[in-house]
């Protein structure tokens, strides 16, 4: 079998705990902090309600030309973005009640737009209209659905393995949306219906590694009942290593392939995943194992 650590590495991962316990607190610390400056994540049109129209032009229109053409236009405040850097795309976001798609404020900013870009290479590249009730459920939904899996999740762990188990990836769960949400508000990325299915996965794929570390720990502690438990659980890491870095590197792989040439509409969802299977590896690590020790190191001393 093909092997990226070699046979017998022991690192002691356990006497790095402290390291890793200061460098995950001092990130989301920074995501908290940013989205407390940003007053919250940046959430779309799927979360805020709104018109939402991302456009095509020539290469040489900028974002000033956009907002020149529709200033006079009584819609209400329009915001106006490149889109992903990508030159000639724009996208322009209006809160507005008006959920007429073939009328209405979506029609008169399009007319618009095709009035004074005709010649410029205009092109709908597609319109998004979500009324503000729905996009204020959708919010709430969204929300308890990855607070819920997150608690499913420890919840499965605690039954199948044992109570510290449960806590300890419950714990490392935490620290993965904690972390991705911090980085979707520092980079400023766009909160969407496809980021929370991102969320979703990255809680997902983090309890399946989880699993696989915890399982391989409570066999270890069978078959040597007598050892240290902190030398049990980085003996098990150490030989679940391999397995991780293998499964992390090839996914990752395909995610950044992803990011580079899915397009902007997948840039959100790319992201989120990149950041979220990168959280949940360290976390199985460097989280969820430690607390398990300290776990057992205090029902020891008691």
């Amino acid at each position: 079998m093909f092997q990226i650590v070699k046979p017998g590495i022991n690192i002691d991962f356990i006497r790095l705990r402290k390291i890793a316990f200061v460098f995950s607190a001092a990130l989301i610390l920074g995501g908290i902090a940013s989205l407390l400056i940003r007053g919250g994540p940046n959430y779309g049109i799927d979360f805020t309600g709104g018109l939402m129209l991302h456009i095509g032009v020539d290469s040489d229109v900028q974002t000033s030309d956009i907002r020149e053409a529709i200033a006079d236009l009584d819609v209400g405040d329009i915001a106006v973005q490149q889109f992903e850097a990508q030159d000639g795309e724009f996208l322009l976001r209006v809160p507005t009640v008006d959920v007429n798609v073939g009328g209405g404020t979506p029609a008169l900013i399009k007319d618009r737009l095709r009035e004074r870009f005709a010649d410029r290479g205009f092109d709908e590249l597609r319109t998004e209209i979500v009324g503000p009730r729905v996009g204020k459920e959708l919010r709430r939904r969204g929300i308890l659905s990855v607070l819920f899996a997150t608690l499913a999740m420890g919840l499965y762990i605690a039954v199948r393995f044992e109570l510290r188990f449960g806590i300890g990836a419950g714990l490392a769960l935490l620290h993965d949306v904690l972390i991705t949400i911090g980085a979707l508000s520092l980079f400023n990325v766009e909160v969407n219906l496809s980021v929370v299915a991102a969320l979703l996965t990255v809680v997902g794929y983090s309890v399946n590694d989880t699993v696989v570390v915890s399982d391989r720990i409570r066999e270890n502690m069978l078959r040597n009942q007598g050892a240290k438990l902190a030398a049990l659980i980085n003996s098990s890491i150490n030989e679940t290593l391999s397995r991780t870095l293998l499964t992390t590197g090839t996914s990752l792989l395909v995610l950044f392939v992803l990011f580079a040439f899915g397009g902007g509409v997948i840039h959100s969802f790319a992201f989120t995943l990149i950041v979220g299977l990168s959280a949940g590896t360290y976390s199985s690590i460097f989280i969820a194992s430690p607390v398990v020790e300290m776990w057992g190191e205090r029902q020891a001393a008691n």
